[in-house]
């Protein structure tokens, strides 16, 4: 069942909401998907939609919603080549905190399996900490606890395991490497 207050506002204010999406998308096809995704968030509010000071406004701000939430979700990342060498910005070689990430498989496998399974998957292998929560039967919030605490367990240890230190600005200054387990 549709609303007047909703069909009037759209009608009145689909085609440059279309403009408005043509311009931030790359295809005008995803626009075109945006827009009908923008329709039915307007549809599910059904008498709420009337009750919105500015219809107007509140489009625009719920389609700026749909397309920095669909650009989250592109993946822009590639492998890098196995036999790229890291070098700092100098060209010389790499800062310690970067340098520190050869502790990281010795220091992962140290840490109990419920941190280990939540910073593979989130933090190394891209999983959004929502997909990681429908993973493991988890709600959102409990999710996102679980990886800021393995976050934190994986830090405590590679200062610990490492020796790490910090210089005055906080930033890591030297370790002591630790081999994998071999």
């Amino acid at each position: 069942m549709t609303v007047p207050c909703l069909l009037e506002a759209w009608s009145a204010h689909e085609a440059e909401l279309l403009r408005y999406l043509r311009h931030r998308l790359r295809q005008p096809a995803e626009a075109e998907d945006v827009l009908h995704d923008l329709f039915l968030k307007a549809m599910r509010q059904r008498e709420r939609f009337c009750a919105v000071n500015n219809p107007r406004a509140w489009l625009f701000e719920v389609a700026r919603n749909i397309v920095i939430d669909n650009g989250r979700r592109e993946d822009f990342s590639q492998p890098l080549p196995d036999n790229l060498v890291a070098l700092d910005e100098a060209g010389g070689e790499l800062a310690p905190v970067d340098q520190l990430s050869a502790c990281l498989p010795r220091v992962l496998s140290e840490l109990a399996t419920e941190d280990r399974e939540a910073l593979e998957c989130c933090d190394i292998d891209g999983m959004t900490q929502k997909a990681f929560a429908e993973l493991k039967g988890l709600s959102l919030p409990a999710a996102k606890s679980r990886v800021r605490r393995a976050r934190q367990r994986l830090r405590a240890q590679l200062l610990c395991a490492c020796q790490v230190q910090l210089d005055e600005d906080g930033k890591v200054c030297c370790f002591v490497p630790r081999p994998p387990l071999g």
